[in-house]
């Protein structure tokens, strides 16, 4: 019978990002697969992780695909852009934390690519008078990973309802947190 590498993947992608810290045998458990094969397919855990990163970057690329990025007004595309990446933001906050990944000369240029499409959507916001220029687009794109990431978390420990995913991130990278006074 041939391994399933997606299903391994996506099922160890579920594991770590409820326990980041999940061995191997608890990964081929959740897997349904030997620790053996494990083994075979993943020397080690960072050979798994470099994996995920694989795996996260590809659905990362897809949501900004189907967000249409350059498409009507920016603040738009953020909301659609943090609706496409919804199912992926576990994977991405346990990614997010992998701090091997974003270190030294072995960083996949995936990132780079992600980080600067992402940007480029702060830059047309800000050209269209939408978004504060005050704020640079790497700092917008990092404060959109930090709420992806805190939100993912937050819904995975049953502190919000994921139906609230969206609305919750957009609105507060968006609007900010400052309660504006009424007209």
């Amino acid at each position: 019978m041939a391994l399933d590498r997606d299903h391994v993947l996506r099922s160890a992608a579920t594991l770590l990002t409820r326990k980041s810290t999940a061995t191997m045998d608890e990964v081929a458990r959740a897997a349904g697969i030997s620790r053996a094969t494990l083994h075979r397919h993943f020397a080690g855990r960072d050979a798994l992780v470099r994996a995920l990163e694989s795996l996260g970057i590809a659905e990362c690329e897809a949501a900004l695909d189907t967000a249409r990025l350059d498409e009507g007004p920016a603040s738009e595309a953020v909301r659609r852009l943090v609706r496409a990446i919804e199912p992926a933001a576990g994977l991405l906050a346990f990614l997010y934390t992998e701090n091997q990944l974003f270190e030294g000369e072995e960083q996949n240029q995936g990132w780079a690519r992600i980080d600067e499409r992402i940007a480029a959507l702060f830059r047309r916001g800000q050209a269209a008078g939408e978004f504060r220029i005050d704020l640079t687009p790497a700092w917008l794109t990092e404060a959109l990973y930090g709420l992806l990431a805190s939100a993912a978390w937050a819904v995975s420990e049953g502190r919000v309802a994921p139906k609230d995913f969206t609305h919750m991130i957009a609105e507060l990278l968006l609007g900010g947190a400052l309660r504006r006074e009424e007209p």
